[in-house]
């Protein structure tokens, strides 16, 4: 199936605040690895949600503060990852410890619509107990 070109771009997006409580729709939370950010750019959804994604993939939309960014979800086996992600981890500076939330807000064969809160890695130092070193690979932030 030949994926339709959807160009990446942050849009203005109103009415939509950074953060907020979850509705109860379906989400899932990760903290970004090296692979996930510059320079190879690989986030692969855990199986929890891509069982609910379309298996032949589909157009997707993420929303993250009042911008959003077109993409395409390839929901292949061997991949179950977003075409385009470069743009979202580049417009956000996404850098490895960082955590992600996506709530899938609207799914079908057309459209997968999340809405994803950043949620930084790079704690200030004077909020960091001083018996817990910040989130990395090898001592990650939990979150949840």
């Amino acid at each position: 199936m030949k994926q339709p070109e959807i160009e990446s771009c942050g849009i203005e997006e109103i009415d939509n605040d950074e953060y907020w409580s979850l509705s109860g729709k379906p989400y899932v939370d990760m903290i970004l690895s090296k692979s996930s950010v510059k320079p190879l750019y690989n986030l692969y959804m855990p199986k929890k949600m891509t069982s609910l994604l379309p298996s032949a993939g589909a157009p997707a939309v993420l929303t993250c503060g009042r911008k959003k960014w077109e993409m395409f979800y390839d929901g292949a086996k061997s991949n179950h990852k977003f075409n385009e992600w470069r743009k979202f981890v580049d417009d956000n500076n996404l850098k490895e410890g960082d955590g992600l939330v996506f709530e899938l807000s609207e799914c079908n064969a057309s459209k997968i619509h999340f809405r994803v809160q950043i949620l930084r890695g790079d704690f200030p130092e004077e909020l960091v107990p001083e018996d817990l070193e910040g989130g990395n690979s090898d001592n990650p932030i939990q979150i949840g």
